[in-house]
Parts: C-alpha cells; sequence; structure tokens
C-alpha cells in the first residue's frame, strides 16, 4: 500500500550518505589537520562533537503538561511598594501570567526589591487577584518573613490558601552561600524554615515552598554541572529538613521546586534543565518514590548581561527562553535588559514581557512536549551532564552535605577553577561578549532606566558559620571598567583616548586586519583612527602626526609585514609613537620588528584585556 507522502520523500533522488562519506568530505576539508580540532569542550570538560547521529531508543523527559505553556514570569522589585504594584499590574493586564516578588537583599535583587514589611508587601499585592490563574512567586532574602506576610494577606482576604498558585522561594541554603555567611551552623542551614514550610502547609498552601537555586553557582561563574549539583545537594539538604519535621518523602518532595539559570548557550542550556528531571527523579528513586515531574523555574543570567550595547541583553534573553522553554521550563522569568545598568524602567519591562509572550504566542514553542528527545547532540549533552553533575553531588554528600562542604570551601574552589579558566578564555575573546569584547559601540546612546541607586545586602549580625562567598559577577565586567575609563578621559579632556591604524599598502592588503584591530581596541574604549594605506613611511609618519593619537598599530597582510612593517615601524617611531602594535603574529620577522620598535602583537586569541589595560598605561605615560 502507498500513500500521497510516498511520492513526497525528501532526498529520494539522492543516494543515501553515512557518517563515513561526511568524514571523508571533511578529511578533505581538513588537508591533514586532526578530526579532534573540530570536537569542542564544555566547562565541564564535556566533549561537543561536530555530528550526531539520532539517538535511537530516547524517551521525552517528562515535564510540563503536553502543549501547556511555562508561566510568563514578571520581576517585581521596584523598592516603592506603590510603583512596583502599578508595574505588576500593568505586567498581568499585558500577559504576564505570574509574578516574581523580589525582596530587597535577596539572590538576585542586584541592589533593589520590595521591604520585608507587612505594609509594603500589602501594597505591592493590591488588586492582584490571588486566587485567580497567577502564579506568585517570592525570591527571599536571609528573612523569611515575607513568606509568613503573604500567607496573612491570602488569610485576611478570605482566599482559600489551596486555590492559590504560591512558590514561597524559602532557600536559606542559597542566601548563605552569596552571602558567605548565616546565623545558622553548617548541619542547621535550614534554620526554622522546615518548621515554617510545615504551618504553611498545615493552612492549606500546597507550594512548593523550598528552592534549590542553582543560579547561585552560575552567577558565580560556576559550570552547568556544578550548578546543577548545587540543586540537588540543596534539595537533598530541604527534604532532610522537612522528614526531621516528621513530614513523610512522599509530601516532602513536591513542596521543593529548582531554580536554574538561562543563558545564550542554547543547547547547553536545554540539556541542563533536561538533566535537572533525571537527575532529581534519581534522588527520588533512592528516596524510594516513584519518580514526579520536578517543577523548575528559570531565569535569564545574571552573568550573561552587559551594560554595554545593553539592546544585545534583548538578543541573549530570547535565546535563554528558547532553551529554557524548550528544555521544559515551567516558568520562566526574564531580566530586563538593562538590569546591569540599573533599576529597568517601562519599556524594558515590556520588552522582557514580550520576548516570552512572542515566543509563547507566535512562535508556539510549547506545543511540543520535550522537542529535543532524540537529538544525538542533546542527549548526549544531557547524558553527560547527568554524570558529571551526579558525581559532584556524591562528592559534597561525601563531605558531610552542601552545608560542611560550602564551609570548607569544597564548592567554592570548583567554581573558582571553572571561572579562572572562563576569565582567561574572556579576556582572549574567545568566549564573545557581542557589544562588549567584540563590535563594541563607542557612540552608543545612553539607555534610560528608573532613577534609583543600588543598595547593598546588609551584613549579617552575629554570624555562626562564615565562609567564602559565592558572589555573582557579569562576565563582561574587565572590558566594561575599560570602557569606563575611556568615558572618563572623554568627560575630563574632550576626547577619548586613540590608536592610529598605520595600514600599509592597498585595501586588499589591509582591510581584514584594520578592522580586527577596530574592534580589538574600540572593546577598551581606544578609538581608532584610519590611516589611508600606501607604502612610504614618510607619508605614513605625516598622517600618524595629524592624527593626534599617541599610539600606532600596523594592519596589513603578511606579504606586506615582510618589505614595509620594519620602515613603516622605524618611521612611526621617530614620529613619537609612545608604542606601536601589530596586527598579526610576528613569525619569523618578529626579532627584525621588536628591534624596529615594534612593542605588541595583536592577534586572535591573545590577552586581550591585559594588551588594553597595558596600553592605557603607555597612554598615560607622558
Amino acid at each position: 500500500m502507498t500513500t500521497e507522502t510516498d511520492d513526497l520523500r525528501l532526498a529520494a533522488d539522492f543516494a543515501p550518505a553515512g557518517e563515513a562519506d561526511w568524514r571523508k568530505l571533511v578529511d578533505g576539508v581538513l588537508k591533514g589537520a586532526a578530526f579532534e580540532k573540530l570536537v569542542g569542550k564544555t566547562y565541564d570538560g564535556l566533549e561537543i562533537q561536530p555530528i550526531y547521529p539520532r539517538a535511537k531508543h530516547a524517551a521525552p523527559v517528562a515535564g510540563r503538561a503536553p502543549s501547556a505553556p511555562w508561566q510568563i514570569m514578571q520581576r517585581v522589585d521596584h523598592p516603592d511598594p506603590a510603583k512596583a504594584n502599578a508595574q505588576a499590574l500593568i505586567d498581568l493586564e499585558n500577559g504576564a501570567t505570574g509574578l516574581s516578588l523580589v525582596f530587597a537583599g535577596s539572590n538576585a535583587a542586584h541592589g533593589f526589591g520590595l521591604a520585608a514589611n507587612a505594609n509594603a508587601v500589602a501594597r505591592a499585592l493590591d488588586g492582584v487577584h490571588l486566587d485567580a490563574a497567577i502564579a506568585i512567586e517570592l525570591q527571599l532574602g536571609d528573612s523569611l518573613s515575607p513568606a509568613s506576610l503573604v500567607a496573612d494577606i491570602v488569610k485576611q482576604r478570605g482566599i482559600t490558601a489551596a486555590a492559590c498558585d504560591i512558590r514561597f522561594g524559602l532557600d536559606p541554603i542559597g542566601d548563605a552561600a552569596v552571602r558567605g555567611a548565616s546565623t545558622h551552623d553548617a548541619s542547621t542551614l535550614g534554620g526554622n524554615s522546615g518548621a515554617l514550610v510545615r504551618q504553611l502547609h498545615e493552612a492549606g498552601f500546597k507550594g512548593p515552598f523550598f528552592a534549590a537555586d542553582g543560579r547561585v553557582v552560575h552567577d558565580a561563574g560556576g559550570s552547568e554541572a556544578q550548578e546543577l549539583a548545587f540543586v540537588l545537594a540543596s534539595g537533598v539538604a530541604y527534604l532532610r529538613a522537612l522528614e526531621a519535621e516528621g513530614i513523610a518523602l512522599e509530601t516532602a518532595r513536591g513542596m521543593i521546586y529548582g531554580r536554574l539559570a538561562a543563558d545564550t548557550d542554547q543547547f547547553l542550556t536545554l540539556a541542563k534543565f533536561r538533566s535537572l528531571r533525571r537527575l532529581w527523579a534519581r534522588v527520588e528513586e533512592a528516596c524510594g518514590l516513584a519518580p514526579k515531574p520536578l517543577f523548575i523555574s528559570g531565569e535569564t543570567a545574571w552573568r550573561m548581561l552587559t551594560r554595554r550595547d545593553p539592546y544585545v541583553n534583548m538578543l541573549r534573553a530570547t535565546i535563554a527562553v528558547f532553551a529554557a522553554g524548550l528544555g521544559g521550563a515551567n516558568a520562566v522569568t526574564v531580566l530586563p535588559h538593562t538590569t546591569a545598568l540599573g533599576l529597568p524602567d517601562a519599556f524594558a519591562r515590556r520588552v522582557a514581557r514580550n520576548t516570552q509572550l512572542v515566543l509563547l504566542e507566535e512562535s508556539n514553542l510549547a506545543r511540543v512536549a520535550d522537542p529535543a528527545a532524540g537529538a544525538g547532540g542533546v542527549e548526549a549533552l544531557t547524558s553527560g551532564l547527568c554524570s558529571a553533575a551526579w558525581a559532584l553531588f556524591q562528592e559534597i554528600e561525601k563531605a558531610g552535605g552542601v552545608g560542611a562542604a560550602l564551609q570548607t570551601g569544597l564548592i567554592q574552589s570548583k567554581v573558582a577553577a571553572v571561572k579562572t579558566v572562563r576569565d582567561a578564555n574572556i579576556a582572549r575573546r574567545r568566549d564573545v561578549l557581542t557589544g562588549a569584547s567584540e563590535f563594541p559601540n563607542l557612540n552608543e546612546a545612553a539607555v534610560a532606566v528608573e532613577a534609583l541607586a543600588p543598595v547593598a545586602p546588609q551584613p549579617i549580625d552575629k554570624a555562626s558559620l562564615t565562609f567564602a562567598a559565592l558572589a555573582p559577577i557579569r562576565l563582561a565586567d574587565g572590558f566594561e571598567k575599560l570602557r569606563d575609563r575611556s568615558d572618563a578621559l572623554l568627560e575630563r579632556q574632550g576626547q577619548r583616548p586613540s590608536v592610529f591604524l598605520a595600514n600599509l599598502g592597498t585595501a586588499a592588503d589591509f582591510t581584514a586586519r584594520a578592522t580586527f584591530a577596530r574592534s580589538f581596541f574600540e572593546a577598551g574604549g581606544i578609538a581608532a583612527i584610519d590611516g589611508q594605506g600606501g607604502a612610504d613611511p614618510a607619508a605614513l609618519a605625516d598622517a600618524y602626526r595629524a592624527s593626534g593619537a599617541a599610539i600606532a598599530c600596523l594592519c596589513s597582510s603578511d606579504k606586506v609585514y615582510a618589505d614595509a612593517a620594519v620602515p613603516a615601524a622605524k618611521a612611526l617611531q621617530a614620529a613619537g609613537a609612545r608604542h606601536i602594535y601589530l596586527a598579526g603574529r610576528g613569525g619569523e620577522q618578529e626579532a627584525a620588528l621588536r628591534e624596529a620598535g615594534i612593542g605588541s602583537f595583536v592577534f586572535a586569541g591573545g590577552d586581550a584585556l591585559k594588551t588594553l589595560a597595558d596600553a592605557y598605561a603607555h597612554l598615560e605615560s607622558a
């Protein structure tokens, strides 16, 4: 029996091709280079092959209900509760299906947030129908009181607790990890939170109550497996706290949910969300329970945000939401694109909200459950992350649990090791930060944010436990500090520091390296002034003097450098250049080039942050 589709088979007129055929073509392109050149690695050491076959017999990872959208959460973090309330109502009227109440001093408050008092909470929730199909998520700091305050508001309004969809967000472990201190010892980091959960549960709230928050590790520069292991270790610690309160594990596991950061590595983010479900199912099985899907809340990553060219953050958020949604997140919060600059205004909040609405309503991303199931690359990453995270989780457990592992610095040392490698890759621009380390715009217009200064969280009084904090970072910070330095010079002197691009030969010779050099120097705030090209050293020296730049960079092809670089460098040195760079590597000519006056070479893979910092030293040497 034939069907209509038998006549429409894709590639039916082509001979079948297999991996061997593909490898033959690849070997022709590599021209003798090792195939391993095409194999990437994650910060957990997982190999990423250039091509994968289909993963046969792979089953979808159970997550959201089929075709169910994730909750579109919107941050409520304005310190003025009246303004926070106005923002919340606008968000709910325009597509948000949940509110994330961020309290001052919480793990991800970033200097803003609601005050933890009854008046502030009541005012922020004025007009919000807590018994409607609106999700509420709390992001708490060291104070657990907002959880009780929200519960009191529900009672005062005469609402049935079970009718509310409230995730209370208790996370004393994550709070202690970020602060590096706790009023409790390592074995009781949860404090009295287990008792509070019991009270809320007995009042009729269905939860979940505890948040096992991986953002703590992600914000500090950790890897995906480290983030997952921290979530597992925190979740198990909360299970123990609930069990100590006499709550059966069958009930306790539904009182815990996970939080993960979503960033621009689309496939790793997607695999990370899938992995957490598999890992938590393994924890449940170890507890003698039949696995049930864990509720996972995702938030776009703080560390990926840039203060420079912040509109690129819109693209970053879109990729992150896409990955988290396809990875099975139950709820997603988008950090507005101006968050790194200050408290976002109405426009930034609208864009954050609409990012999710477009992906859900127009792209229909929630229509297919676990669409990555069976994709060889994603399945391999998922399995690899599960193995790496489980091994680290076991190491944490052997150390005495997450509290003891924080106290001894086990977790912090592993995160710091990854951060060191990550920092080096950012400095060398191997990890690209568009708008910051690559494709900078020195003439970008200022972006509006609310006129409020961020407030640092208060230190914990009488801490009985202290250790190294997992402090949040932003990856672009090193380049942005150089840009700040440029801005300060512009304000004081009326012009930015500059470099003269001494282009040699024709446009065909110098354009590629001049383009590279422009991006390289302007990533550090040093404006590039283009030379016209040519090979006459005297004309080059005159153009350099006319530019007003203090430093210069030769730009051309290796072929032109062989004949023209030495006389050009000598002419620039005689013309007063404080430091001369060459775009490219010195190669066999390096000794002669250095003798002629070239002090540094700029090339792909070089330490851009160090070279740019040294450039400022040369610029300020007069």
